[in-house]
């Protein structure tokens, strides 16, 4: 249900509607209605067609936003907020969420890139945090596991990140406030 509203979706749904009324004034001899419908649906049209052939739906949130909201305005850092905002939204023209942050970290291969299935966001111990489950595609675990340490400072100081098991081909990165 999501993909129908997404924009791609949008705008070939409205490209497509208004090429149609266009074309049907144009057979009805309507010509102040068929030349502007005719000539903004079409580019519309392909416009919707071209985004829709390169989007990237938003990975899916387990959590209501408003579920952890005071949780979150009172304790995520800036790096957690702009994470979250990055990947509950669609994206165009790449293979998968975080796709530069991945390549920075060597954690991309180009054949079978590791995707970002789902995030959900959860209390740890009176702070905001973060899980991200990622099917890891052609990335081996060591590879994961050797950059974890790396993984929390990448997305924002004062972050630790900790690896855990998704399941098969899956992993769970969560990335929290250290406990004092």
């Amino acid at each position: 249900m999501k993909d129908l509203f997404s924009p791609g979706s949008l705008l070939t749904i409205a490209g497509a509607t208004l090429t149609v009324i266009g074309s049907v004034a144009y057979a009805t001899d309507s010509p102040n209605l068929s030349l502007p419908t005719i000539f903004y649906g079409i580019p519309i049209f392909l416009g919707g067609l071209a985004l829709k052939s390169s989007e990237l739906p938003p990975a899916e949130r387990l959590t209501k936003p408003a579920e952890f909201k005071g949780l979150r305005e009172a304790t995520a850092t800036e790096g957690q907020s702009k994470l979250l905002k990055d990947v509950v939204r669609w994206r165009y023209g790449q293979k998968a969420h975080l796709e530069s942050s991945l390549e920075s970290l060597k954690l991309w291969d180009e054949e079978d890139p590791p995707q970002l299935e789902s995030i959900a966001e959860y209390d740890h111990d009176g702070r905001y945090a973060l899980r991200l489950r990622f099917a890891i595609g052609a990335v081996p675990l060591e590879r994961w596991h050797e950059r974890e340490e790396r993984l929390g400072r990448f997305f924002g100081p004062g972050l630790e990140a900790a690896l855990e098991d998704g399941g098969p081909g899956r992993l769970d990165l969560c990335l929290r406030q250290p406990c004092p």
